[in-house]
């Protein structure tokens, strides 16, 4: 096979050169799901990013599953103070004390919203219009939008933190709610 017949890979910017961000760039990142337990993993891994780079968080990612049971989220809403004493001596994950309490008061908070509305899933897309994920494909990089708004705004007043409109909406990315590659994109 020649040159000339090899396609060339183009990414979105921000994925930059790093091979565990070009991974979840390629796989992941503005693909869509419907499963809670997704959900539930990005919602601790966004709000641990609250402050930090994307990055750290990805590449502690694997300590973050360990650490919170695999993401079940029954699991994590039954944490004790026991846990939040071990997860503080977790070299594996970001140790605040904070995001650790807000990961299990979040966990509660994401069952009743399971029971409310049947899933988060149908939750969160009955925020978007007509329930569909939007596919931008813009040069420009946004960082909030109406819908998280709208949703960061409700999940506020059902008490959870860590989760503002600029995390909510790199949630949405992450979790293909919104799918903003590039159009000259070979992931889009």
């Amino acid at each position: 096979m020649s040159d000339s017949n090899v396609k060339e890979i183009i990414r979105c910017n921000w994925a930059g050169t790093d091979p565990l961000y070009n991974k979840y760039h390629d796989e992941e990142w503005g693909k869509e799901v419907h499963d809670d337990h997704t959900f539930f993993e990005f919602l601790v891994l966004e709000s641990a990013q609250a402050g930090l780079s994307w990055i750290t968080i990805l590449r502690r990612r694997d300590g973050y599953r360990q650490a919170f049971a695999g993401f079940d989220v029954h699991k994590v809403a039954a944490f004790t103070d026991e846990d939040v004493a071990r997860l503080m001596q977790d070299a594996g994950i970001i140790r605040n004390r904070l995001k650790i309490l807000t990961t299990i008061s979040n966990a509660k908070l994401f069952i009743g919203i399971q029971q409310e509305f049947g899933s988060f899933d149908k939750y969160l897309y009955s925020f978007m219009p007509n329930g569909k994920s939007i596919i931008n494909h813009l040069h420009q990089f946004l960082v909030s939008t109406p819908e998280s708004d709208a949703i960061s705004k409700d999940m506020k007043k059902r008490g959870f933190k860590f989760f503002g409109t600029t995390i909510c909406y790199a949630y949405m990315q992450a979790t293909g709610m919104v799918n903003d590659h590039i159009p000259e994109c070979s992931f889009k």
